[in-house]
């Protein structure tokens, strides 16, 4: 049992690409919690080595002797930056006291810090403002330390500098840990009260949970049940997280440790949820806990359709490990079985396909990410769509509703005008603008989420040189003028080429989508029609000219209606074999279509 004063437990926010695992690399260093063989010791996963980017929460405990000769224990909660994962972020803010807010002195204050902020401000956080990299040429701390000052109105001393790299100023931010982060607060005699951060799962003990302890104690062997799934399990093995899993016999109030009790299902465990004691409950849960709700669906097919049953083991491997991977099995005309499967946001689904290639060897194919639409009938009843072929007749609804984001865009004053004019062309609407300090300015849109999923952030980032960083949450749902463009060749709809989209944007598209199919359906015998159409108004056409035998060339001379009879004996097998004939869509169609610009 540790004492509940000489604990601290503090994570860091940072945009991405902050410094911010490698400031946690220094702080290990510093309290020789571990040796550093290479860089990035907390981002173990080959993909968060490669991009750079943090994509689980880890936990470690360190001890540090701190100036006033007593030992402190550490826990530091380490958080990914990056948009898509802000549950996992807003869970582990719960589990601390005080945060490091890091900012690189090479680019100032950007969109995702400034979420994760408020989010750590709304959990009354004791903030420590940092700036990292101070080492670089380029640096420029006093323009910064203005942002910070008027970002979070803390005076100018209170603003620590240091460097991740060289480790300068490493100590003054243990320091500032120690005397400036409150301790826990809690009572070791109430019933059990512990907060779940984090789940990862090993392939030996089943899932491990990650926890917080609010009030109680935990012993080894006790009878615990999870609050909000109200399932039951015995705490086979409780302890600490170094840079292994240490065991104990009991952890008390405000310790962070972690607990394996055999289970195998991820869906069992909920981050967010309230562990306690079987025998003698808590009255209620630790507020907060919500399901998490993917925001992007898309469809997951296997190249070789035999492929079907080892896509879906991996996806279950993935999902105990990621549990906001959510995926049901659907079909489809043109792609055979496979999974729609939902996720958090576009970087959580690129970094999905990339696991399963390499963790799981799967050739997959994924088809046009799209949003989740209510749709309203007649009736009043109201139902959840994430693919146009689930629409109702449309004679039937009422209105559709998508999803609206609330965007933050930071970015200098010289793009504003051709971010605007995307954001606008995007259907957005601005809400407001701010000049942050010097040049910079924030600028606060309302955008359907639909629109952004596809191409957005690529060229939200070349029309800014890289400068303009995107930032959004989840607002509400608005009714929408949608409607559904259906693609016809020769009269039948092809399921997998349906789309939902805006009345504006409809025409243009089936156009351009006819124009692509056009240049990669091959010729048959006879004509094929490929058709855009909105309900029973058709809106685009293109026609696949038909390959032609000269019947005409073995009929030499003599009168004109020789050759006629011919003609005409040819348009009778054509128009025969259209009533039979059908049209195989190569896979490349499928593909091109989702590179529509």
């Amino acid at each position: 049992m540790e004492n509940i004063n000489k604990i601290r437990n503090f994570c860091i926010i940072a945009h991405i690409d902050h410094g911010k695992s490698t400031l946690a690399d220094r702080l290990l260093e510093k309290t020789q919690t571990i040796k550093i063989t290479e860089g990035q010791m907390l981002d173990d996963m080959d993909l968060e080595r490669e991009r750079g980017i943090t994509i689980k929460s880890h936990a470690i405990q360190m001890e540090y002797k701190a100036n006033d000769g007593q030992t402190y224990i550490l826990n530091l909660i380490d958080t990914p930056g990056h948009v898509d994962f802000s549950y996992e972020v807003s869970r582990s803010i719960a589990a601390c006291e005080g945060a490091l807010l890091v900012v690189d002195a090479t680019q100032g204050v950007q969109a995702q810090t400034i979420s994760n902020l408020y989010m750590a401000i709304e959990h009354d956080l004791e903030i420590i403002p940092v700036i990292n990299k101070i080492d670089m040429p380029s640096a420029m701390p006093e323009e910064v330390e203005d942002e910070i000052v008027d970002l979070i109105g803390c005076k100018r001393e209170e603003i620590l500098r240091a460097s991740g790299k060289t480790g300068e100023g490493v100590e003054d931010v243990l320091e500032a840990v120690v005397n400036r982060v409150p301790h826990p607060e809690g009572d070791n005699k109430a019933p059990l009260q512990a907060l779940i951060f984090d789940s990862v799962f090993n392939s030996f003990r089943g899932i491990i949970a990650y926890f917080k302890i609010e009030n109680g104690t935990i012993r080894k062997g006790d009878k615990v049940k999870f609050f909000n799934t109200g399932m039951e399990y015995d705490a086979d093995e409780i302890g600490v997280l170094k840079m292994d899993m240490i065991a104990r016999n009991e952890l008390g109030t405000g310790e962070v440790g972690y607990i394996i009790s055999g289970i195998k299902n991820a869906t069992e465990v909920k981050v967010g949820d309230t562990i306690t004691h079987v025998a003698r409950p808590c009255e209620k849960a630790i507020a907060g806990f919500q399901e998490v709700k993917p925001m992007v669906f898309a469809g997951v097919y296997p190249i070789d359709p035999s492929d079907y049953e080892n896509l879906r083991a991996s996806l279950e491997k993935l999902q105990l490990n990621d549990a906001s991977l959510t995926f049901m099995p659907e079909s489809s005309v043109a792609l055979g079985f496979g999974f729609r499967c939902g996720f958090l946001g576009l970087l959580h689904m690129e970094i999905i396909q990339e696991r399963l290639d390499r963790e799981f060897n799967m050739d997959v194919i994924t088809t046009v990410p799209n949003v989740s639409y209510m749709v309203y009938d007649k009736q009043g009843g109201e139902k959840e769509v994430h693919n146009p072929s689930g629409l109702p007749d449309p004679t039937m609804i009422d209105h559709i509703e998508e999803p609206y984001i609330r965007a933050t865009i930071i970015t200098s004053c010289d793009y504003i005008g051709p971010i605007m004019k995307l954001c606008l062309d995007k259907r957005g609407e601005l809400i407001k603008q701010e000049y942050v300090s010097g040049n910079r300015v924030e600028l606060h849109f309302m955008l359907p989420l639909g629109e952004i999923v596809i191409d957005f952030y690529d060229k939200l980032k070349s029309i800014s040189k890289g400068y303009a960083s995107f930032d959004y949450h989840i607002d509400s749902f608005r009714p929408s003028d949608l409607v559904k463009l259906d693609i016809l060749l020769n009269g039948e709809p092809v399921d997998a080429l349906s789309t939902l989209t805006h009345r504006e944007n409809a025409v243009a598209f089936g156009r351009r989508m006819c124009e692509k199919l056009k240049d990669l359906i091959p010729r048959q015998q006879f004509d094929i029609a490929i058709q855009a159409a909105i309900g029973a108004k058709i809106v685009a056409r293109e026609t696949i000219k038909q390959v032609r035998k000269d019947v005409t060339a073995k009929c030499y001379g003599g009168d004109v209606s020789r050759k006629r009879k011919l003609l005409e004996k040819q348009k009778k097998g054509k128009k025969r074999m259209k009533q039979i004939g059908n049209v195989e869509v190569p896979q490349k169609a499928f593909l091109a279509v989702l590179k529509l610009d």
